[in-house]
């Protein structure tokens, strides 16, 4: 059995006000875990992505959270949760006024290869791979090989 609380876990933040790993924490193997808290204005994720092996649910602890889609927006309030499958691009935003807390599960843990929706300069093509490192994001296209680094 492990156990953890939000409290005691690394504030790892790219695109929110707060953002905890829970997955290291509980030394999960199948599934990951993350808290999130967001200020108006913020991402979960920072721009439209999807990931191509694990689906995503986010389960809105405080506030209301609005995920777009390549087609739809939806409302997620307080109790409410929503699951994106994998390969569904989405984007999760706090844009009320409140602060939004949130968990989000992917299973499995192995998310696959990232996607975000960032047509290509070079050639053109609709997405680009995301690959996130220590210092920063690297965008790469898979037709023409063009890397951004965000």
């Amino acid at each position: 059995m492990e156990k953890a609380s939000v409290e005691s876990v690394e504030n790892r933040s790219r695109s929110s006000d707060v953002r905890k790993f829970m997955t290291d924490a509980l030394d999960l193997d199948d599934v990951s875990l993350n808290y999130f808290e967001l200020e108006p204005g913020e991402s979960f994720s920072g721009g439209m992505h999807t990931h191509t092996n694990q689906e995503e649910i986010f389960f809105v602890i405080e506030g209301t959270a609005t995920f777009n889609t390549r087609d739809d927006e939806v409302e997620v309030e307080e109790n409410e949760a929503v699951r994106f499958p994998p390969g569904e691009y989405q984007e999760g935003l706090n844009e009320g006024d409140g602060r939004v807390r949130a968990l989000a599960l992917g299973a499995p843990q192995d998310q696959g290869e990232t996607r975000t929706l960032f047509p290509c300069g070079e050639c053109g093509a609709e997405y680009h791979t995301v690959d996130v490192g220590g210092e920063g994001i690297t965008l790469t296209c898979p037709d023409c090989g063009n890397e951004m680094e965000m």
